[in-house]
């Protein structure tokens, strides 16, 4: 696990600088319609200059099983992400040849709480746990990296018990991220435009600042 996560990595550089600015987890989007997209063979370069103890994640959206198994084990992935409309039946059927563990991200819109939940008991009653929820914005049609801002109240509502550790994601930056942090209590937290320069590309004073106020809002040692 982790808990500060920097998502939409586009290069070796912005890569490096962001473990050297204490994130703990970067994000490699292979999502061909992403402004933040990388190829398999650009990820993998990405992923061979992380340090060891950085977790690797691939970012997939309505994916092929068969395509995420591959780039898992090309580009040397250590979780998988499902960002898209994957029903539970895909994560058990993704488990049947992949020991990868998942992060199941949820765009959090108007029917609250009871649609994730029924989401993550399915897969625990087929024998395939999700390691991790990430909760990101809702916007009709996207399927994240808006910079839109997750409703933190909704978020804050959600229940822990019998869920997996809990991600914030959607809009989250160096200004706000210790409120976001306060007001729903998170596992982990994910950034990626509120570090960008431009889309794409990371502010080494931005990521440092993100990484700073979120590791003090978190408190405590890094799981």
């Amino acid at each position: 696990m982790f808990r500060i996560k920097v998502c939409g990595i586009t290069s070796v550089d912005d890569g490096r600088m962001a473990a050297e600015a204490g994130a703990e987890a970067v994000g490699l989007n292979f999502y061909a319609r992403s402004k933040r997209h990388v190829t398999p063979k650009l990820a993998q370069q990405i992923a061979a200059a992380m340090p060891p103890e950085v977790v690797r994640v691939g970012v997939f959206v309505n994916e092929k099983v068969d395509t995420i198994r591959q780039l898992v084990d090309t580009v040397g992935l250590d979780m998988i992400q499902l960002h898209g409309d994957e029903p539970a039946r895909f994560v058990t059927e993704l488990a049947a040849g992949c020991s990868m563990p998942v992060i199941r991200a949820f765009r959090l819109g108007p029917d609250g709480a009871p649609p994730i939940v029924a989401y993550v008991q399915r897969c625990l009653a087929a024998d395939c746990p999700i390691r991790m929820i990430l909760i990101d914005a809702y916007s009709q049609g996207d399927y994240g990296g808006t910079g839109k801002k997750a409703d933190w109240l909704a978020v804050r509502e959600l229940p822990r018990e019998g869920l997996p550790p809990l991600i914030l994601a959607g809009g989250l930056t160096p200004e706000n991220v210790a409120l976001a942090i306060e007001t729903t209590r998170p596992a982990a937290v994910d950034t990626a435009g509120g570090v960008e320069s431009t889309p794409g590309r990371k502010d080494p004073r931005r990521v440092r600042a993100f990484v700073e106020a979120a590791r003090a809002a978190l408190g405590g040692d890094s799981p």
